[in-house]
């Protein structure tokens, strides 16, 4: 007689299959994979990590001492209460003299769930989600990011459901760095983490916009190259009057 592995069973081993790849993001025992901004404001506890203050004059952050260029990063958080703002940083470098860091981040709180905003930088949101993309959001109760960034291209998914879709196209912004959490300044607030799982991907070439700018077709120059006295110059500022233009390329660029 054939016998066939429960149902139950099965579902399991494929659930676990699925998740072989992706590796926890600390021991969920200690915070020594992390840089601690300030002393005392982040905890851990039963594997989850709190961040908490009774008012801030800074934002803070919590830093793994790894960094990630390619990867898939899942995290579950909430927001006590639902009060404040937090996100969850990523390719991010320190600022010089600062509690702050640069680089993306998956916004959480206030207006601006399941959004991409660039902290530090250019200072802006990239990527606002929409609201059908929040619905069966809980402000005040457990929610889960999948955070994938693969060359110049980024997702956000909040609860299953995509919310941001982004392709970077400014020369210049770098492909990697550290994983941050952050707990926003202002008036109180405590925002936890759990479940960290993270994937590497494979490494990408840098993409055209990395190494040149804006590809055609965008609003930005074609391009950018570099005149004789290495300053950097977009394509309309290099050619000459009927339009004839050189452009040197060092053999590293091949």
């Amino acid at each position: 007689m054939l016998k066939f592995p429960r149902l139950s069973t099965l579902l399991l081993t494929l659930s676990l299959s699925a998740q072989s790849d992706f590796q926890p993001l600390f021991d969920g025992k200690s915070l020594d994979a992390f840089e601690a901004d300030t002393p005392g404001l982040w905890t851990l506890r039963d594997g989850v990590i709190t961040g908490k203050h009774s008012g801030l004059k800074y934002n803070d952050f919590l830093r793994t001492r790894k960094h990630y260029g390619n990867f898939v990063l899942k995290a579950k958080f909430r927001l006590v209460n639902g009060k404040g703002n937090s996100g969850i940083q990523f390719r991010s470098k320190p600022v010089p003299d600062s509690h702050e860091v640069s680089g993306f981040q998956a916004d959480i709180g206030q207006q601006y769930w399941g959004s991409l905003y660039d902290e530090s930088r250019r200072r802006v949101v990239l990527a606002q989600a929409s609201p059908e993309s929040l619905a069966g959001l809980d402000k005040n109760g457990w929610n889960e990011y999948v955070v994938a960034a693969n060359g110049a291209e980024i997702t956000l998914e909040l609860n299953g459901k995509r919310t941001v879709q982004y392709t970077e196209r400014e020369a210049g912004i770098p492909g990697s760095g550290f994983i941050a959490l952050q707990v926003h300044s202002g008036p109180a607030i405590e925002v936890q983490f759990k479940d960290l799982w993270i994937k590497e991907l494979p490494a990408t070439p840098p993409s055209f916009a990395e190494r040149y700018g804006p590809a055609p077709g965008d609003k930005a120059p074609a391009f950018q190259a570099a005149d004789i006295e290495g300053k950097v110059r977009d394509f309309a500022s290099l050619t000459g009057p009927k339009g004839l233009f050189l452009l040197f390329v060092r053999s590293a660029d091949w």
